[in-house]
């Protein structure tokens, strides 16, 4: 018997995010351009009497991160039991948190995604991995794609997926910021700026990817929600700024931000563009990372005592 598994799910990054005009479903149409990046959460999940969670943070600030039933671990592990019509999937799970909170990287998604690959490989419940996905969908939009991980064109509100083909290594810088920004209010402040129209795939991009020329995949970077977090911090328009001027191929709000993140074309290249903006900034290294990275999986099990 499986007495414990771990997972590891990985942030992302949207290389192009376009956004539409709210539906009547309160959800927001999205063409997006997802890449998912070596920089991982572990979940440990054990099964246990009643589930819970306890978290830790490796050089990440875990102080607002909840432990209770509104946490999407919590609320996978739920609704995978209730989709097996099984009572007896309760868990003990620590998470370890190196994906920043509230930084626009899919930190509690990916969370999400790594609960429901690890609960169905302890309980060996063999899911389909459409049922799956169907299950991340219903708990958040970037749900599915940490499942999935690689690069992919999403559209609907971020859930329908097509992998996209990705061509060699990409190298980001990505700089945190301790004061998170709420998602619900950079959307709100993006429909206060008027009406949008619907979005479209980044045919430039795409063709880009495909041939692998990182460079020009650096200038096409684009986010809709960029305005308006930086209307909320326009501190982040700076940084973004900087880091093109200091030697990145393109750099950009991720997601609904805080965090930045600039695009190199090597190691070499990042730990480069990554001292010039401590020199610049004077702010703290940055976390480099190699993309794209492979989705939620499970990276250890001990069965009968034995770890694997």
């Amino acid at each position: 018997m499986t007495s414990e598994v771990r997972v590891s799910a990985p942030a992302k990054i949207n290389l192009h995010l376009g956004v539409g005009q709210v539906r009547p479903d309160g959800f927001h149409p999205l063409v997006t351009v997802f890449q998912a990046l070596g920089l991982y959460d572990e979940l440990t999940l054990r099964p246990a009497r009643t589930s819970s969670l306890t978290v830790s943070g490796e050089d990440v600030d875990v102080t607002a991160v909840p432990t209770g039933s509104s946490n999407l671990v919590l609320r996978a592990v739920e609704a995978l039991a209730a989709h097996h019509g099984r009572t007896d999937l309760a868990v003990s799970c620590h998470l370890r948190k190196r994906i920043p909170v509230a930084g626009g990287l899919a930190g509690g998604s990916t969370d999400a995604a790594a609960a429901l690959v690890g609960v169905d490989s302890l309980f060996e419940l063999h899911t389909p991995r459409q049922e799956l996905h169907d299950l991340a969908a219903g708990l958040g939009s970037d749900v599915p794609f940490c499942l999935h991980g690689g690069t992919a064109l999403g559209t609907g509100r971020g859930e329908e997926l097509a992998p996209l083909m990705s061509r060699g290594d990409y190298w980001w810088v990505l700089l945190p910021d301790d004061e998170g920004l709420s998602t619900p209010a950079v959307y709100s402040a993006y429909d206060l700026l008027g009406h949008h129209a619907e979005p479209e795939p980044p045919t430039e991009l795409l063709a880009a990817l495909r041939v692998g020329d990182v460079a020009r995949v650096g200038e096409l970077l684009h986010n809709d929600l960029a305005p308006p977090a930086c209307s909320l911090r326009p501190d982040l328009a700076e940084v973004v700024a900087a880091g093109e001027e200091c030697g990145a191929f393109g750099g950009l709000v991720s997601g609904s931000g805080p965090t930045v993140a600039f695009l190199c074309g090597d190691a070499e290249h990042a730990a480069y563009v990554d001292g010039r903006l401590q020199e610049t900034l004077g702010t703290a290294p940055g976390i480099v990372v190699k993309a794209p990275a492979h989705g939620a999986r499970v990276v250890g099990a001990r069965v009968g005592g034995i770890y694997q």
